[in-house]
This record gives C-alpha cells, structure tokens and sequence, in this order.
C-alpha cells in the first residue's frame, strides 16, 4: 500500500510521502501517523496532507533531523473496513554531500606530500650538461678528454 517503504530527504527540503490503496470502494478517509504520536492534522505546523481517492500525500515542510525522521504510518478506511501501510523516511545533513569531497581532498594531499618526502629525500645524481657527475671519483662520466695537436 506504500508508494515506498524509504523515503530520503535533505535537511530543510520538503519530504513527500505517498501511500495509495488500489481497494473498490474507494477510500472515503486517510489518517497519516507517526509512530507513537496521535494522528498529524492537515495544515498543522509543517504538514501538509493532500489527499485524493485511493491515493494520499504527506508533506513535511522544512525536514529536520532530529524531529522528522523514523516511521510514518498511512491508515485507509472504506465501507469495507480499514488498512495501513508503514513508510520510513530517512532525513540527511545538507553536508552529507560534502564528506566524500572532503575524503578526496585530502588523499590528494597525502599523496603529495608523500611523494613530495620521497624526493626530498632520495639521493639525487647531479646532472651537468648531459653527463653525470661521479661523486666518488670527483669526474665527469661519459667525458672523453683528449689533447689537440696545434698546426
């Protein structure tokens, strides 16, 4: 009878619920509840409930973490009796977007400061005009000296 049985928000974003009852006869009431709460009024504080036949609609207005988010109940009544359906609805920070960004941002620099300490400290061979200097023997490797002869 849900649409959903989850719903997700973001903070400070309006929720819709959906519950629809594909019953004959038509739905002649819906009542949305959350869990452990009396029955929410239509046009009570941030709630909006938009019903039509076998379909209903709760709108919350301006979710909030710490109030809005847990079990919100849907109750259908006809001439033939009366049925329910549970929707849960999840509400997340307007920062949960942020913390993946944040967690490749910084990777990227540990790795470049990793990087940046291995060549820091990594011994370098100096290079002078193509040829490698030998530390050692204090020469030039790969330089072939040899004398001129004058004319």
């Amino acid at each position: 009878m849900a649409y959903k049985k989850s719903e997700h928000g973001n903070e400070g974003d309006t929720g819709v619920l959906t519950c629809k009852n594909p019953s004959f006869p038509d739905v002649t009431s819906w009542n949305w509840y959350k869990k452990g709460q009396e029955p929410i009024v239509n046009g009570s504080g941030r709630y909006i409930i938009k019903s039509s036949g076998n379909k209903t609609e709760l709108r919350i207005l301006k979710l909030n973490i710490e109030e809005d988010t847990g079990d919100y109940h849907c109750n259908a009544t006809n001439s033939q009796g009366s049925g329910g359906a549970t929707v849960n609805l999840r509400v997340r920070s307007r920062l949960a977007a942020l913390w993946p960004f944040l967690g490749i941002v910084a990777e990227v620099l540990v790795l470049v400061t990793i990087i940046f300490i291995y060549e820091k400290r990594r011994k370098p061979d100096e290079v002078l005009d193509g040829k490698r200097w030998n530390s050692t023997s204090g020469r030039l490797s790969g330089v072939r000296c040899s004398r001129g002869t004058k004319k």
